[in-house]
C-alpha cells in the first residue's frame, strides 16, 4: 500500500475545545506512522486538508447491524441469507456516515466480521458480543404472552438479537458457546426493555447466581460482561455481580452515578433511539406494547447525561437504532449537544469510545501506531455538531485502515 500524506490537517478528537494547529499525518500499511508539523516522507500520495477539520474515524459503541426491521420478532424469523444481505447495506451506510468502528450489542456473528475484514462487505470494523443473553420472558424473547413455542432456534438465527438461557448451567453453556464462536465480550439482558413484549422496564430477570456465572466465565476468558440496564435497582444488582459496562442507564440514581464514576465503569447512553421511537417507532414496525414503554425512559435518559458528565462518568457514543431508523445514527451528536459541551460529545465517539471498547491507542485517535481511520469534515464540528449528521454529506474524505472509502472530487 502506498504512503499517504494528509497535509494541513487541523485535528479535532474531543480532547480540546479547539482544533489543533495544522500538521501532516503520515499513513503507511493501514496505520498512522507519524503526526506533526514536520512529518513527511518522499514519494507519497498527498491530500491537502486545508479548510477542513480532520477527525479520527467515529465509533458507535452500541449498534445492531442485523436489526433490519424494528419488529425484532419478524427479524429473527427471516432467512439468515436475507439478513446478511440487508446487514451489509446497513453497515455500508454506517461507514459512509464516518463510523469506522462499531460495537454490536447483539446479533452480529464472526461470519459478518470476517466478511468485513475480507472486503466482501463494505462496513466499519466490527466488535461483537455474538448473541445477547436473555431468559424466558425477557428482552429478546419475542413470543408474547400466549406463545409457548420452543426458542432454541434463536441461537442459530442470524436475525435474532439474542438467545434464551434459563438457570446457571444453561447460562454457563451459552456464555462459553458465544465466546467460543468469536464473541469479544458478553452482553446480558439484565433488565426489561422497550422492543420486546413481555418484560417491563425494571424487571429483574436473571437471578444473581446467573449474573455472577456470566461474569466468572467472561473474566476467565479474559474479557468482561456488559448489561442492558435501565432501572437503578437492576444496575446496582449487576454492578454487585461484577458487570463492567452499562448500556443505556436511563434511570440511574445519583448515588449509582457517583459509584460508576468512582470505579471507572463505562456507560453507553443511547438517547437518539428513544427520540426516534417516540416520533415514528410505529411507522418502522415497532409493536404497540413497545411504543407504550418509550416515555418511561426517554426524558430520564436525557436528564442523566448532564449528571453523568458532571460526575466524570466515562460515556461512549451509542445509537441502538433498529431497521430503517438507523439512518438517524448521527443524530445522537446534536441531541447530546443540547446538554453537553461539543468537545465532550465528540470525545464520546473517539477517545472515550476507544476506552469503552478497550482499544485505546488503536482507534479513536490520530497518533502513531493507531489504525488509519480518518474522517475529514467540511467545517468545524466543535462549533456545529450538525456537520456530523446528514449521512456523511459534510465529509469529503473517509478512510478506514488507510484505504480511501470516500473522496470528494475536490480533493
Amino acid at each position: 500500500m502506498p504512503v499517504t500524506l494528509l497535509k494541513n490537517a487541523r485535528i479535532v478528537d474531543g480532547t480540546a475545545p479547539e482544533p489543533t494547529d495544522p500538521v501532516t499525518i503520515v499513513i503507511e500499511d493501514g496505520r498512522i506512522r507519524d503526526v506533526g508539523p514536520d512529518a513527511g516522507i518522499a514519494e507519497a500520495d498527498v491530500l491537502d486538508m486545508d479548510g477542513l477539520t480532520v477527525m479520527p474515524g467515529l465509533i458507535d459503541c452500541h449498534v445492531h447491524v442485523i436489526a433490519t426491521t424494528a419488529n425484532l420478532g419478524l427479524n429473527a424469523a427471516l432467512p439468515s441469507s436475507l439478513v446478511a444481505a440487508r446487514s451489509s447495506l446497513l453497515m455500508r451506510d454506517m461507514l459512509m456516515r464516518g463510523f469506522t468502528t462499531v460495537r454490536d450489542l447483539g446479533g452480529a456473528d464472526r461470519g459478518l466480521q470476517i466478511a468485513v475484514e475480507e472486503g466482501a462487505f463494505l462496513g466499519p470494523r466490527l466488535v461483537i458480543c455474538g448473541k445477547a443473553l436473555s431468559q424466558s420472558g425477557g428482552h429478546t424473547d419475542y413470543r408474547g404472552p400466549y406463545d409457548s413455542r420452543d426458542v432454541g432456534w434463536y441461537a442459530q438465527s442470524l436475525g435474532s438479537m439474542g438467545r434464551i438461557c434459563d438457570g446457571v448451567p444453561e447460562v454457563q453453556r451459552a456464555v462459553r458457546e458465544e465466546l467460543k464462536n468469536g464473541a469479544q465480550f458478553v452482553k446480558a439482558m439484565a433488565d426489561g426493555g422497550v422492543s420486546s413484549p413481555s418484560d417491563p422496564v425494571g424487571y429483574l430477570v436473571f437471578s444473581v447466581e446467573e449474573l455472577k456465572a456470566m461474569v466468572e466465565i467472561a473474566r476467565g476468558f479474559g474479557t468482561y460482561a456488559s448489561g442492558h440496564l435501565y432501572a437503578d435497582e437492576a444496575i446496582v444488582r449487576a454492578l454487585d455481580c461484577g458487570f463492567e459496562c452499562i448500556e443505556h442507564g436511563n434511570l440511574m440514581s445519583d448515588a449509582t452515578i457517583a459509584r460508576v464514576a468512582r470505579k471507572g465503569i463505562p456507560v453507553v447512553p443511547t438517547n437518539i433511539t428513544y427520540d426516534v421511537l417516540a416520533r415514528s417507532g410505529a411507522e418502522f414496525g415497532l409493536q404497540p406494547e413497545s411504543v407504550a414503554k418509550i416515555e418511561d425512559v426517554r426524558e430520564a435518559g436525557l436528564e442523566r447525561l448532564e449528571k453523568m458528565h458532571a460526575a466524570g462518568v466515562l460515556m461512549g457514543y451509542g445509537s441502538d437504532l433498529l431497521g430503517g431508523m438507523q439512518a438517524e445514527q448521527s443524530g445522537e451528536f446534536p441531541l447530546r449537544g443540547r446538554f453537553l459541551p461539543a468537545d465532550a460529545v465528540i470525545r464520546s465517539a473517539t477517545v472515550d469510545a476507544a476506552r469503552v471498547l478497550r482499544m485505546e491507542g488503536q482507534i479513536g485517535t490520530i497518533a502513531p501506531g493507531a489504525f488509519a481511520d480518518i474522517v475529514a469534515v467540511d467545517g468545524n464540528p466543535l462549533a456545529d455538531l450538525d456537520l456530523l449528521t446528514g449521512q456523511g454529506a459534510h465529509m469529503p474524505l473517509i478512510m478506514k485502515d488507510g484505504a480511501v472509502v470516500k473522496k470528494a472530487s475536490s480533493l
